[in-house]
């Protein structure tokens, strides 16, 4: 048997411990409170039938993009989709890069300066904290949602911004707790202190505002963010990202940013189902407005069940119950599992230790008798304990 390298083993052996060893399980047939399909258009048969349809129509019969879009798979289909991305969040420009991990990556590592700072939330996602451990600027993680604290460490850190550019990063929707900010105070913050503001709408697309543009331009902050960043793996269901701003923005991606321009590019196909994806948005708004009906019903669930106390303070389709330790979030995940309920349990290390959760996700598909059911279950397993 080939040997392995000591360190690794190790590795594995402490999270085996620790309980928080990671496997792959196939996908489940349960009743779905875990994805991030918020909307269920990765299942819609509308979608998935006019994407076929728009490929058709544009003779673009190809399983691959063949290559990086600076080289041959720069497809007809790229240009319509960014043309309606910047149309739709209303903004000059957008580029798509593979995944939200990559645009994350493309952006910090490229756009900030070395001697250039950035703030970011310390709730902030993995790829944005790859992102910026990439970059030559400094950074400075800022505590969670606190403007205070963030307007302390600018003041510490400004000097002659001639010479430097400050950058501050949040989430609009933070990924594990389901809490937002208050970006018309951010906002003004950094108009205060001439920082550029770099929002990330992963689980606000879609959601927010009256077509799913997302809380920036639920807030008409659009004008105010430097760039956002909007993924289309969780409500829009189906893969890929892109980087919104100006047209100097995009150009300068294009030219600078490795995870843009040493990859190659989506196929056609995965393209043309963001098109369709988004003309939906753009044409029914009532799984929208399915979803934030559960929203509430899930809050006044909560409340009639008793469970406030458990459950992180949330406006969106992220609803967070705090279940300290490994073993018992994986016990209750697996008592709901056996009453046919799909929650996944979030460990440490992905969040902090004695934060870890039943991450619940609402979604427009949900009945409202399931998501009373599931609480119901979460309130008796609770309550025994």
């Amino acid at each position: 048997m080939q040997r392995s390298p000591i360190k690794l083993v190790r590795s594995l052996e402490s999270r085996k411990s620790s309980n928080s060893f990671r496997t792959l399980k196939p996908q489940s047939s349960l009743i779905d409170f875990s994805s991030n399909d918020y909307l269920g258009f990765s299942q819609d048969a509308q979608i998935y039938d006019a994407s076929h349809n728009l490929l058709s129509d544009l003779d673009l019969k190809l399983n691959g993009a063949t290559g990086s879009r600076l080289l041959s798979g720069n497809h007809l289909v790229y240009d319509l989709a960014e043309q309606m991305l910047a149309d739709f969040h209303h903004v000059e420009a957008g580029l798509i890069f593979n995944s939200g991990y990559d645009a994350n990556i493309g952006f910090f590592s490229a756009v900030p300066q070395r001697g250039d700072i950035i703030f970011y939330d310390e709730l902030s996602h993995a790829s944005i904290r790859d992102g910026i451990g990439s970059s030559n600027a400094r950074s400075y993680k800022f505590k969670h949602n606190d403007l205070s604290d963030l307007k302390a460490l600018i003041e510490k850190n400004s000097g002659d911004t001639n010479q430097f550019d400050i950058y501050v990063v949040t989430e609009s929707v933070f990924s594990m707790d389901g809490d937002m900010p208050d970006l018309k105070k951010l906002s003004k913050l950094c108009e205060e202190f001439d920082c550029f503001l770099i929002v990330d709408e992963a689980h606000a697309t879609g959601i927010f505002g009256a077509a799913g543009e997302g809380l920036v331009h639920q807030l008409d902050l659009q004008d105010k963010v430097f760039a956002q960043i909007n993924t289309f793996g969780k409500a829009i269901g189906c893969h890929g990202a892109v980087i919104l701003g100006s047209n100097l923005l995009r150009e300068y991606l294009i030219n600078f940013s490795r995870s843009f321009i040493y990859t190659t590019a989506l196929s056609p196909h995965a393209v043309a189902t963001i098109f369709c994806a988004y003309e939906k948005l753009k044409s029914d708004a009532s799984e929208i407005e399915n979803l934030k009906q559960n929203i509430k019903i899930f809050k006044d669930e909560i409340i009639f069940q008793e469970l406030k106390l458990y459950f992180v303070d949330s406006q969106s389709a992220i609803q967070s119950c705090i279940i300290p330790g490994n073993s018992n979030v994986k016990l209750i995940a697996e008592y709901l599992k056996n009453n046919g309920f799909e929650v996944k349990p979030i460990l440490s290390p992905t969040v902090s230790f004695g934060k870890e959760r039943l991450r619940f996700c609402v979604h427009s598909y949900n009945s409202a008798e399931e998501i009373r059911t599931v609480l119901n279950l979460l309130g008796n397993f609770v309550k025994r304990s």
